[in-house]
């Protein structure tokens, strides 16, 4: 309210005391309380004062031992239209604290003295009641309140918290004030339900400018309400900046976890996800135990469960495609014994159709599905001596070899990508540097070498923001993250990963993760940041701590994301995903 206000309202107090003797209050008074008709002043109660008249307009509450404001605390008065605090010293306001007060139009609270009785300054609307002599002045000024001014002054005092809901029900709001108190940040959805509200003002706190004030900052532009914020008090870096220069997309505060789920028992070397006829299904290969098992979800258990086995004696490699209602799996084996084997459609059962190449698949280490010419290929990288790493395509009802490549090199990995728009098929190897081929006139041709690229054991890639990555993996060494430039892959990133079979890139949800395996310590996931273009540290993975991981898979099943890690000394351990919002 402006001065010619203040004037206004002193000369109506003036006048309404004018001539007018105090008179003993009538109705119910509490201790330590002066009441008129409608109207009270209460100083030094020990506790919030009750038994007032049902009829109280105007309610002053000075000096009082109230520590904090409950819900439901002034039920008992819902005809309150006037509620002033002055010098007290409670620093919580809970939620619903002014429920049950529909007819509120007016809430101060000002702080403690700084002074004797009567030194307090005036902090804007009408009088401190330290200078109202005679509480019946108190009155008028519950009565001259308008209906449009609908304010709460919550100033100068020591509140350090205030509940989300702490205002719910003030529909009327026009006015809002919390200046100079201890607040460090305000709850998300403090001022829901405040659609009337035109001016608020958080000046004079040591607002915090971390996550937890993201909210506001992005409540402020679009509300038709002048804010008064004040300055950052931290954290170091934000110190003294105002917050209304603040820019909501600078802050990060938004992040993941992964915690564990689930074990799957029996080791295994790979896992790969698929969907058939509308449900997501997992395919683990596990040596020891000589099988393919096919694990799906169950609605009613919340968990994934086994569905079918099939039987694959040194499985390295299990590779499931489908066609329409068709499901093929490759089952890559040691010693020739590699098979694929087949649904025709729902409802039945998966069942060996034919042997892959047995004389030139002769010690698989991997396996991967691509497409070229519209038709779809499997490649199988052969590690032994004799061996080589033979193209299978589609031709009628089974998979024939098509291609051998990179003969008596003893190719540990296969990865299918494209680059420039045409396939390409990344070879690593144990006797030279990951070799790059592309498909051109029906066949892969050598295109190039990796450089500064030696004793690699698999490669995997990703894209992001239009360009094409390259997670190399060395065991001994560092592995390293690379970037096509457009004709070879450059270094980008080195990573230290003694001990490192696998690192696998997934694109989970909206992160683009990468998780580097270990044998000697704890796998590590990292996440690519858009800002740097450099994977940095996100957690680790464990308890249970993964032994000897292989791969890594995700799937999304019922509105959940999981992440499946593979083992080859230890069980297959299941990861939920969480998204965690800071700022909340």
């Amino acid at each position: 309210m402006g001065g010619a206000g203040v004037v206004l309202l002193l000369l109506l107090l003036a006048g309404a005391g004018a001539g007018v003797a105090w008179r003993p209050p009538k109705g119910k008074c509490p201790p330590s309380c002066s009441c008129s008709k409608d109207s009270a002043l209460c100083e030094g109660s020990p506790d919030l004062p009750e038994s007032f008249s049902p009829t109280l307009l105007s309610l002053s509450l000075v000096r009082t031992g109230i520590t904090q404001l409950k819900a439901g605390s002034f039920l008992r008065v819902p005809t309150l239209h006037l509620l002033l605090f002055t010098s007290n010293s409670f620093s919580v306001i809970e939620d619903d604290a002014f429920a049950g007060l529909s007819h509120l139009q007016y809430l101060r609270c000002c702080g403690r003295w700084r002074g004797s009785v009567g030194t307090k300054e005036d902090h804007g609307v009408g009088m401190t009641l330290a200078k109202m002599a005679d509480p019946m002045a108190i009155a008028p000024v519950a009565i001259l309140m308008t209906e449009s001014e609908r304010s709460i002054f919550i100033e100068d005092n020591d509140i350090g918290s205030i509940s989300k809901n702490a205002l719910r029900g003030l529909r009327s709001l026009t006015h809002l004030s919390l200046a100079s108190n201890n607040l460090e940040t305000l709850p998300r959805f403090l001022f829901r339900g405040l659609e009337t509200l035109t001016h608020v003002d958080l000046r004079g706190n040591p607002i915090q400018c971390d996550c937890r004030v993201l909210w506001l900052l992005q409540w402020m532009p679009t509300v038709n309400a002048s804010v008064g914020t004040g300055a950052c008090a931290g954290p170091t870096a934000l110190a003294h900046m105002q917050l209304r220069h603040l820019d909501p997309k600078t802050f990060k505060c938004r992040a993941i976890e992964l915690s564990w789920f689930q074990t799957v028992g029996e080791a295994a070397l790979g896992v790969e996800s698929f969907s058939y006829q509308g449900e997501p299904h997992m395919v683990l290969a596990q040596p020891f135990a000589g099988r393919c098992l096919v694990l799906t979800w169950d609605y009613s258990l919340q968990r994934f469960r086994p569905e079918e086995e099939l039987s694959a004696p040194s499985v390295v490699s299990c590779k499931p495609l489908v066609l329409g209602p068709s499901l093929f799996v490759l089952a890559a084996r040691l010693w020739g014994g590699s098979q694929l084997w087949a649904r025709p459609g729902p409802g039945l059962r998966l069942a060996p159709t034919q042997a892959l190449a047995p004389r030139r698949l002769l010690r698989p280490n991997d396996a991967e599905l691509l497409w070229l010419d519209g038709q779809p290929c499997f490649v199988v990288a052969d590690a032994s001596k004799a061996g080589s790493t033979t193209l299978l395509c589609r031709d009628g009802p089974g998979f024939y070899p098509r291609q051998s490549l990179h003969a008596w090199h003893r190719d540990t990995d296969a990865e299918a990508l494209e680059l420039d728009g045409r396939p390409h098929l990344l070879l690593a190897s144990a006797s030279q540097r990951p070799v790059l081929f592309h498909w051109l006139g029906g066949r892969f041709e050598r295109r190039t070498d990796i450089p500064e690229a030696e004793d690699v054991y698999a490669t995997r890639h990703f894209q992001a923001g239009g360009d094409v990555f390259l997670c190399l993996t060395r065991y001994i060494g560092d592995s390293m993250v690379m970037r096509w430039d457009g004709s070879m892959f450059r270094l980008l990133q080195r990573l230290p990963s003694r001990g490192a079979h696998v690192f696998q890139p997934l694109l989970i949800a909206r992160d683009q993760l990468a998780i580097l395996g270990s044998d000697f310590a704890f796998s590590q996931v990292l996440r690519l940041e858009p800002d740097k273009g450099l994977l940095e540290p996100l957690q680790e993975l464990g308890p249970p701590a993964l032994v000897a991981p292989r791969a890594f898979a995700h799937i999304t099943v019922a509105g959940r994301r999981f992440l499946f890690a593979a083992c080859f000394k230890g069980p297959t351990q299941i990861y939920q995903h969480h998204e965690l919002d800071l700022s909340a």
